[in-house]
């Protein structure tokens, strides 16, 4: 009865060891596996490398633990993408070292699946009863599914916020448009008061400048072509009230 109790006590020590190091075997890998999407979504080759090396970090410590977790398959593949992902650095432009992230993402994602086959087959009682490898999949497909749902929703929120502050800088621009038109109205107005007061006192009284007609819209064009059109318009009053000025006296 004690040989039994023993026998009972060391098989059940050596189940929770080998749960131990498949349960942390399984985590560094998953770890790794998010590690290779994150290489294989970057957009330069120095994100590529970067994830690619945390990659090999977690496949390494994974490799530790597997050893303890009676789990061949999953070692085989842990080290088949390990040769892959150890090409990445030497590559010398963003397409060669994705193409080895990609193929290393293919056999992480396999190496998460054996592990979690192995880690699973334990838990039932020491069994190697696995799960199903379409059921596994799919929970790895629905998760990566979640993660880009988050990300579209993000992507919305940045597109909403980037419209939001268009719109504020549109507001703003119009505004500034308007503060510099009403400016170069009241310039109009006060030169034409000034010019025909002077004529007036000149003897000249039967030339009376006029306020021109401002185009409608022209708050619709860009700044220069606001001050260009002000400009001319300037240019053209003086232009008059020098020539009936040189007339005073007459």
């Amino acid at each position: 009865m004690k040989t039994y109790v023993l026998l009972t006590a060391l098989f059940t020590t050596l189940i929770s060891n080998s749960q131990a190091a498949c349960d942390d075997a399984n985590a560094y890998l998953v770890n790794a596996y998010s590690h290779i999407k994150d290489s294989y979504d970057s957009n330069n080759i120095s994100h590529l490398k970067y994830y690619a090396n945390r990659s090999l970090e977690s496949i390494e410590l994974a490799k530790e633990n597997l050893e303890g977790c009676d789990c061949q398959t999953a070692v085989d593949l842990a080290g088949e993408t390990v040769d892959l992902l150890l090409k990445v650095e030497n590559q010398p432009t963003f397409e060669d070292g994705r193409f080895y992230v990609k193929r290393a993402r293919e056999l992480s994602q396999k190496s998460v699946i054996a592990s979690d086959k192995c880690t699973a087959g334990i838990t039932n009682n020491g069994n190697n009863d696995v799960l199903d490898d379409d059921n596994t999949l799919a929970e790895l497909q629905n998760e990566q599914l979640k993660l880009k749902q988050q990300q579209e929703a993000l992507k919305l929120k940045e597109a909403e916020l980037k419209m939001k502050l268009s719109a504020q800088k549109d507001k703003a621009l119009r505004l500034e448009k308007k503060q510099l038109i009403s400016g170069y109205n009241l310039t109009i107005t006060e030169n034409i008061k000034t010019f025909n007061k002077t004529l007036m006192h000149c003897g000249n009284a039967n030339t009376v400048l006029k306020s021109p007609a401002i185009e409608v819209g022209l708050a619709d064009n860009d700044m220069d072509a606001i001050n260009v059109y002000f400009i001319k318009i300037l240019k053209t009053l003086t232009s008059e009230y020098a020539t009936a000025l040189n007339a005073c006296g007459n």
